[in-house]
């Protein structure tokens, strides 16, 4: 190679070599994007208005407006999960990130767990809290079941946890789990009780307050229509005295309660300290989506979602085809668990949907895997239009089809 197939930088004064890899063609084709019916289990569509609010002009993540909007945030999430917490925010990562801020800040190593297992999400906790070196013990449900306060004492008392973890809506199988005096049973022991509303929060009621939920977190993608990249958390005065009196560390500084509570401004420090560069795009959006909901109410939503919900299920059953949750009080109404239609190929028929339709609805997840169809109306998606939309694309999809003799 000759001298003169070296650059000299003129800032530095030093050789540049010559890049050894062309920028790859795709990059230079605009990027498209197909507009599709998000009527899976998440995420859900998002409405112009937050879409719009995401799209504003980037400032920092340290500004006092960000603050603010964090703020509103704030008071957003304690409005969704009616609680008066002050340590309240939103982390940074999806429900995944909140679920393990829950877990690496209320347990240390060689303490007990217990986690209930209706679904894939008890499966994801029990992992968690193995990884961290809790002494991991399950209590498990049927698919499409739910445990009773019974069988949830008897374990309580057993095991002594430290913390009971519980999926109100198991989005895998379609369950929503009572949650009413499990709270109390939890005190009882002198246990925490960590709650994932990540499929339920906004579409159903819950109140973190009254019902003595210690720790509760959601995402941003389900009912409340934003993108996801944020989880809205919340722990509880009790939960707090756990986390700040534990001897060591958290595993995660990333998810470490003490710089995230200074960071959103929830403890007495007059000011806050760099942590991380919060998603200040993603803040916006979020702000906007808790503004869609209060805009509405929370009363109206929850009404909204079940009437929804039993116009969709009462479709279903009408077409033939059968609910996997079947007591009609523990189906959760955001997220549809449909029986796998007998003698199709599941894949197929969501296949069909997809490229007939573009419409997305979704096949089982961890124990559900090949048993259910599963179909989401959250947020802005709950309307008896969109079942309209759903039920037509369901009976396109089983005429076309191919269906074994069998």
């Amino acid at each position: 190679m000759s001298l003169s197939s070296f650059l000299l930088c003129p800032s530095c004064c030093e050789v540049m070599l010559p890049v050894s890899m062309p920028p790859p063609q795709c990059l230079k084709k605009r990027m498209v994007v197909p507009h599709r019916y998000m009527f899976g289990p998440g995420p859900s569509n998002v409405p112009q208005r937050i879409l719009e609010a995401g799209a504003k002009p980037v400032i920092g993540h340290m500004h006092p407006e960000i603050f603010e909007i964090m703020s509103d945030i704030k008071s957003g999430i304690q409005y969704l999960f009616q609680t008066q917490n002050r340590t309240t925010f939103a982390v940074s990562g999806t429900g995944h990130t909140a679920m393990e801020c829950a877990i690496f800040n209320t347990v240390e190593s060689g303490e007990s767990v217990l986690v209930a297992v209706n679904g894939i999400w008890g499966e994801r906790a029990a992992d968690m809290a193995e990884r961290v070196g809790a002494r991991v013990k399950t209590i498990v449900a049927p698919p499409g079941g739910y445990l009773t306060n019974a069988e949830i004492e008897k374990a309580l008392s057993e095991h002594r946890p430290v913390l009971f973890f519980l999926a109100h809506g198991e989005s895998s199988t379609g369950v929503l789990h009572p949650l009413d005096g499990i709270g109390n049973l939890c005190h009882k022991y002198d246990c925490l009780l960590l709650v994932d509303s990540v499929a339920s929060i906004g579409g159903v009621p819950l109140y973190m307050d009254q019902q003595g939920i210690d720790i509760l977190y959601t995402g941003s993608q389900k009912v409340l229509n934003a993108p996801p990249g944020t989880a809205p958390i919340s722990f509880s005065e009790r939960a707090c005295r756990k986390v700040f009196s534990r001897t060591t560390k958290p595993v995660s500084f990333f998810l470490d309660l003490s710089w995230l509570s200074n960071y959103w401004g929830c403890d007495d420090k007059p000011a806050r300290i760099y942590h991380h560069t919060g998603p200040v795009t993603a803040f916006y959006s979020l702000r906007e989506s808790l503004a869609v909901l209060a805009d509405e109410g929370l009363e109206k939503s929850w009404e909204r979602h079940q009437k929804v919900g039993e116009y969709f299920h009462a479709g279903l059953e009408s077409m033939g085809l059968k609910l996997f949750v079947k007591e009609k009080h523990a189906r959760l109404p955001t997220v549809t668990t449909i029986v796998a239609p007998h003698g199709y190929d599941w894949k197929e028929i969501t296949a069909y949907i997809m490229k007939t339709h573009s419409l997305e609805i979704s096949g089982g997840l961890g124990p559900s895997v090949g048993l259910v169809l599963r179909v989401g109306l959250m947020g802005c998606n709950s309307s008896k239009a969109n079942v309209d939309m759903v039920l037509a694309a369901l009976k396109d999809a089983l005429k076309h089809c191919h269906r074994s003799k069998v």
